[in-house]
């Protein structure tokens, strides 16, 4: 599902550094990133996923070269291919929980919008706990409930790759147990990989295979 060869990524005018000489996961694959705060584990959720570009290396996804994408045709890939539960949620304050879940269908024409999809957004959010709440805006959510919307919004379009930043962060241990069951449940529907990254130990268990991250963080020197 993701090929990784000799990565290079820099922030400008910073010391941060990311080398990455070979990293892999494998279709179906369950694979957990853990690593101290700092190490680059986001930015290379963001690589894979399209957002930013390295200064060198290939980063094959499902076939593709992300890296070799035009912008427009990165974000099409991305909304096509990948399901990304954003740390910070990334929810529009003027789009409803129902119609940010939907979000992916109204920006590329990689995906169709229909009555289908409609229904998968309603009954992925019943099974988060939060299908009460589809007509309420981020302001009028709590930070967990928004966390749901984020999950449902990544899950919706049944992706074969699903990145998680800390998909579970702000949600009590029964939660984090039931969502990330949903995870899991839709990823084996869809035939999809899931790559992690988490803080919380205890789901470590979980996965299949992980990863300590700290391995490819680099100094301004290295």
């Amino acid at each position: 599902m993701i090929r990784i060869e000799n990565l290079n990524f820099r922030y400008i005018a910073t010391s941060f550094g990311l080398n990455v000489p070979a990293f892999e996961l494998h279709d179906r694959e369950r694979l957990a990133i853990v690593g101290p705060s700092g190490s680059g584990k986001t930015t290379l959720l963001n690589l894979i996923a399209g957002i930013l570009t390295p200064q060198t290396g290939r980063i094959n996804v499902a076939g593709t070269d992300v890296a070799t994408l035009s912008e427009v045709e990165r974000r099409n890939f991305r909304a096509s291919t990948i399901g990304f539960v954003f740390q910070d949620f990334a929810l529009l304050e003027y789009l409803s929980a129902r119609q940010n879940i939907l979000y992916p269908y109204r920006i590329t024409p990689a995906l169709t919008l229909n009555d289908e999809a409609r229904d998968r957004a309603d009954a992925l959010a019943t099974a988060c706990g939060i299908g009460d709440k589809l007509d309420r805006h981020p302001g009028a959510l709590s930070q967990g409930e928004q966390q749901r919307v984020a999950i449902c919004r990544a899950l919706v379009t049944q992706p074969k790759l699903i990145l998680s930043d800390e998909a579970t962060g702000n949600l009590d241990p029964e939660s984090k147990a039931r969502i990330l069951d949903l995870l899991f449940e839709q990823a084996s529907q869809a035939g999809a990989a899931v790559l992690a990254v988490t803080h919380d130990h205890e789901l470590l268990p979980r996965f299949e295979r992980v990863l300590d991250f700290a391995e490819f963080r680099q100094g301004a020197d290295g």
